[in-house]
């Protein structure tokens, strides 16, 4: 008898040992299938910036198809982006309904999201095709749906940037009765400020030299407005939440409003920047593809960071749990291709964009400016929030009072 139960006993080890090499054989995987994906949209949004610039020069073939109208042209330049777009979206919003809630790493819907790599080429390809052939009227449709879809990524990108910001400040100084900890916190938040502060400088003396140039120097002093706020009310005694993650994001609103102002057009008397780079120079072409890069790593971190998006905190982790969310991954990643979309045609759908030129206009300036401050709003409540929401309760003479911290 007990012989059995040592036989059962080792059987049962190694077909454990087993299934633990399984489970970790689908996570690898899993983790190498995101870079897969994260290459395929690297080259989509290639592909839309080669329609954009060179498509009616090259491909002639398009004067062939109905749906490209006269001489190609409702496949080239705008439209040409907004069709490579459309294929885009419709090969990750594909994915991101046949592997919605997927949970498991046997499930077939797990293998299908890492594996099956043939059928899923040839998804792609029929993908990216098919919208050149569909009525203009529907790629213009398209591009209105982009909008919202652009404007919905980056709202998750914002929040996946701040719960980031959060991490970083917990990472850096994780209690505050280690002091060494604390003094290196302490020490980066020196130093984020100070950049901050010479980014202020930099921008004021680009962008705001002139009285003629009141917007710029608007939009730099309210973004100096924002960051003392941030600053008084994380050291305010009631939030405390120190200099470190106030600071990081306050370098963020920094970049933003740079950014915004680097989106103004050209030939804007308060963009001198802009017009030393109007000629298409080494400079102009690497801070191109620069930005392609920036964006495609923004879609891929916020695509793999679901938990930023979750509501339930007391989830348990399995073995056989899938690593991230295949669901969210793909959805951001079809949202990401509206987004680049509007960038490569700075959210105009009648724009005629300049070669090696990427989310300058107005419009863009605008939609930076607006990011810039919701993000602000969006760290200001969640510096807040906690003090808001804090219980109260009723002392011995029946005043209400707050319920001090567990």
């Amino acid at each position: 008898m007990e012989q059995l139960v040592g036989t059962r006993a080792v059987s049962n080890s190694e077909e454990e040992m087993r299934r633990k090499h399984e489970c970790s054989r689908e996570r690898h995987k899993s983790l190498r299938a995101r870079f897969v994906y994260g290459i395929i949209f690297l080259v989509m949004n290639l592909k839309a910036w080669f329609f954009r610039d060179y498509g009616q020069k090259i491909l002639s073939k398009f004067n062939y198809i109905k749906a490209c109208g006269i001489e190609g042209q409702d496949c080239c330049h705008t439209f040409g982006v907004l069709r490579v777009s459309l294929g885009c979206f419709i090969f990750f919003f594909g994915m991101f309904v046949t592997t919605i809630k997927t949970r498991k790493l046997y499930e077939a819907r797990s293998k299908w999201h890492s594996e099956w790599w043939t059928p899923k080429f040839f998804l792609l390809i029929i993908s990216a095709a098919a919208p050149f052939f569909f009525p203009s009227k529907y790629i213009q449709l398209y591009g209105e749906l982009a909008r919202i879809g652009a404007g919905v990524f980056l709202v998750l990108q914002l929040v996946s940037v701040i719960e980031f910001i959060t991490w970083w400040n917990n990472y850096w100084m994780p209690d505050k009765k280690m002091k060494q900890s604390c003094s290196l916190g302490l020490f980066m938040s020196t130093i984020i400020y100070i950049a901050s502060v010479c980014g202020i400088l930099v921008m004021y003396f680009f962008y705001g030299r002139s009285l003629d140039c009141s917007l710029n120097i608007f939009f730099i002093t309210w973004t100096v407005v924002l960051l003392t706020v941030m600053m008084a009310i994380s050291l305010h005694s009631k939030v405390n939440r120190g200099l470190l993650s106030s600071g990081i994001m306050a370098s963020y609103l920094v970049f933003l409003c740079w950014s915004a102002m680097r989106s103004e057009p050209v030939n804007e008397k308060c963009n001198k920047q802009n017009q030393a780079d109007g000629n298409r120079d080494w400079t102009t072409i690497l801070g191109f593809i620069i930005a392609i890069c920036a964006i495609v790593m923004a879609t891929f971190s916020t695509g793999i960071d679901s938990q930023s998006f979750q509501f339930r905190t007391n989830k348990v982790e399995e073995e056989d749990n899938i690593p991230y969310d295949y669901g969210f991954f793909h959805m951001v990643f079809a949202l990401g291709a509206m987004y680049f979309a509007m960038l490569f045609i700075s959210w105009n759908l009648n724009n005629s964009a300049t070669k090696w030129v990427i989310d300058v206009g107005w419009t863009s300036t605008w939609v930076k400016i607006i990011n810039e401050w919701f993000a602000a709003t969006i760290y200001l409540w969640k510096l807040i929030s906690p003090v808001v929401r804090q219980p109260k309760v009723m002392d011995v003479e029946g005043h209400s009072v707050p319920e001090p911290d567990s």
